[in-house]
């Protein structure tokens, strides 16, 4: 089993910029296997892709729609942890922001290919 702890979340206002990191644990981990990624959920609405890289040689990391320009991902594999930059913030990115990680992801979209889920950490963006 490996578990996700996520942090850095909290509330800023429209425009401002806000880090994320999640940090996986566990025997069955490893860099060269387990993609990172993250989802969120805005209030009333259903969970959503946001950002992902995988593990495929000379895979490029994906992003939603609604988040590229503005978002990167990156991973410190030496500290087992991925980290979501998030900037230009808007009040539609507000949330809670899951890291997930999974072996063989191919499809980073789809929930079900990720295997392990982290807490959640709430994002607030205000006017």
């Amino acid at each position: 089993q490996v578990q996700l702890v996520e942090s850095g979340g909290g509330s800023v206002q429209t425009g401002d910029s806000l880090t994320l990191s999640c940090v996986a644990s566990g025997r069955a981990f490893n860099n060269n296997d387990w993609a990172m990624g993250w989802f969120r959920r805005a209030p009333g609405k259903a969970r959503e892709f946001v950002a992902a890289t995988l593990t495929w040689r000379d895979s490029v990391p994906q992003f939603a729609d609604s988040v590229k320009g503005r978002f990167s991902i990156s991973r410190d594999n030496s500290r087992n942890m991925a980290t979501l930059e998030m900037t230009s913030l808007k009040s539609d990115d507000t949330g809670v922001y899951y890291c997930v990680t999974g072996r063989g992801v191919v499809v980073p979209t789809l929930e079900r290919v990720w295997d392990s889920w982290g807490q959640g950490t709430q994002v607030t963006v205000s006017s």
